[in-house]
């Protein structure tokens, strides 16, 4: 009776089930794995609740996948179908979020397949490179160039098309003006730039000087967005 439970209906005598004892041990397995792909990814890395919990239980959800698609051609390529569907559905994420993914679907195949082993071996070793890369900070840029996004608000009667230019000449390697936009009921302009500093020293005495050239107005000096350029 019990055997007949796990059981498919539309199994046949030539359909090799699985046992529930491969079942649970493919799936612990997998389990143990997403663990330690999570506990890998929280090392040096800022992350929320709810990604690490998605990495911890992402190599169990495709094993059991494979596990019951194995064979069967038809069933691979709907749940690929379906695979794909959720790409469309999910926020973008940073390059290292979606590297971590494919480690957690990859040791989830592996295990899926039948190779525990491997599954392991895979897991571990891809998870000491992890590691080993952010003690290093591997892929860090090395040059002191500092991306800010420095926002500046100046009289309408102001010429803003170059009145900065030789302020940012000074301390900056690149510039450029990004964004216009009026407020204070169109008798401001508020400047966007995107700035790229020679070093971190400059940035008060740049900021003064741009007080000076605006009449004390508000200025806003924050970390440039990159997640454009995250891949």
């Amino acid at each position: 009776m019990l055997n007949n439970l796990f059981k498919g209906i539309f199994d046949s005598d030539f359909t090799t089930a699985i046992s529930i004892s491969d079942f649970l041990l493919c799936l612990v397995s997998s389990l143990v794995l997403g663990i330690v792909l999570a506990l890998a990814y929280m090392y040096r890395t800022r992350y929320t609740k709810s990604f690490v919990v998605t990495l911890a239980i992402l190599p169990a959800v495709v094993c059991i996948v494979i596990m019951m698609v194995n064979g069967n051609i038809g069933a691979g390529v709907a749940v690929a179908g379906a695979f794909s569907l959720v790409r469309f559905r999910s926020a973008p994420g940073t390059a290292k979020e979606i590297c971590t993914l494919f480690l957690a679907m990859g040791a989830g195949l592996i295990v899926g397949m039948g190779y525990i082993g491997y599954g392991a071996l895979f897991t571990m070793i891809m998870c000491a490179v992890f590691i080993l890369y952010n003690c290093i900070d591997f892929g860090t840029k090395r040059n002191a160039e500092i991306y800010k996004t420095v926002s500046i608000t100046i009289p309408e009667d102001l010429n803003y098309s170059s009145i900065f230019n030789d302020i940012f000449e000074e301390y900056a390697v690149f510039y450029e003006l990004a964004k216009v936009k009026t407020t204070n009921m169109g008798s401001m302009f508020k400047l966007t730039y995107n700035v790229t500093l020679r070093d971190g020293e400059g940035e008060k005495e740049m900021i003064d000087k741009i007080r000076c050239r605006n009449g004390n107005l508000e200025i806003t000096v924050s970390k440039q967005e990159t997640a454009h350029a995250e891949l």
